[in-house]
């Protein structure tokens, strides 16, 4: 069997790589990406072989349907010429739909309904759906995909992506090793469902005020974004770009501070003390927090105080907890598996 599987953001990567590893022994396996900055330096970091097609549209709504336009254009000759059996994709609206115009059976993960636009364009062209079981399917089907097509998994995507093996050669951006490593996550700016307005810039603001004398690292996303924050805070903490694995950085941190996205819940399954400025609330980081693995708060001098008290105390309690909420979850990639077979 030829499986296409369309590949969009960090994490829809590294959930992948599990995939092709229990599906790639049988059947021929082509992945596509598109020319996205952190996906091809994880690519790199990963060791993972991709197919370049087209570009990340930017912020701009004109620009997305641009790119988009011209991505499926390039795409669909690629992917006509390759014949795919089944595709698999993360919601991608341009395998979406290449798969319904030629006609190819389509299943898709999802864990963010709250990507209206994404799934305005996705759910009613695809034929199945798997997603966490946390989020009722309802959340869904209002977007045109019928109930009886959502299969559900009693997992977070996390689950899945922290299993993988440390593949990183670089240094850490930490530098004083007898400091507390701070790392902290800026907020997607691009994305549709993005907010305009910046929840980082005061917290940042206020731990590097209070926090001084500890490694603080800010993880950018965007060029744009990066120059700006380092603008505000001059030398007082060290901003980079998203060019590390981020289970590499996790595991040489003491507190992380996430939008409330993938690394936030990477951060909370590996038993890190987690703090999420809940950029965009969602259903996983809201049942990260009903957990007691990710503490949310938005007000700069509160994530201070927390800091503090983190750094005051044992995390024993905290990765005991985390590795029982792990032991309960179930393997995604079964479900997949069961519905190809079928």
């Amino acid at each position: 069997m030829k499986i296409w599987i369309d590949i969009l953001t960090p994490k829809q990567l590294l959930f992948s790589e599990p995939i092709i590893e229990k599906l790639g022994k049988k059947h021929n396996i082509l992945c596509t990406s598109r020319n996205y900055n952190e996906v091809s330096k994880l690519a790199k970091i990963r060791d993972f072989d991709l197919v370049f097609i087209g570009k990340h549209g930017g912020s701009d709504k004109k620009s997305k349907l641009r790119a988009s336009i011209d991505r499926m254009g390039e795409l669909s000759r690629k992917i006509d010429n390759f014949s795919p059996d089944v595709v698999i994709s993360f919601c991608s609206p341009e395998a979406a739909r290449i798969s319904f115009g030629l006609g190819i059976k389509h299943i898709a993960f999802c864990d963010s309904p709250h990507a209206s636009a994404v799934m305005r364009l996705t759910l009613p062209l695809i034929q199945k759906l798997l997603i966490p079981s946390i989020i009722p399917k309802n959340e869904f089907s209002k977007y045109g995909i019928d109930k009886k097509d959502i299969t559900s998994y009693n997992a977070i995507d996390a689950v899945v992506t922290i299993k993988r093996k440390i593949n990183q050669q670089r240094s850490l951006p930490f530098k004083q090793t007898n400091r507390k490593n701070i790392l902290i996550r800026a907020e997607e700016e691009e994305a549709a469902y993005a907010s305009k307005s910046s929840k980082i810039i005061p917290i940042i603001k206020q731990i590097v005020k209070e926090h001084e004398k500890e490694n603080i690292v800010i993880l950018g996303r965007y060029t744009k974004q990066i120059q700006n924050i380092q603008k505000i805070i001059g030398k007082k903490a060290k901003v980079v770009k998203m060019t590390f694995d981020g289970k590499y950085l996790l595991s040489n941190t003491d507190i992380f501070i996430g939008s409330g996205g993938t690394m936030t819940a990477e951060s909370a399954l590996m038993g890190i003390p987690t703090i999420s400025y809940n950029a965009v609330p969602n259903i996983i980081e809201n049942f990260l927090v009903k957990k007691y693995l990710v503490k949310r708060e938005t007000n700069p001098k509160k994530i201070s105080r927390y800091i503090k008290n983190v750094f005051e105390s044992s995390n024993a309690v905290n990765q005991k907890r985390a590795k029982r909420v792990v032991e309960q979850m179930e393997d995604p990639i079964e479900k997949l598996n069961k519905i190809i077979n079928e």
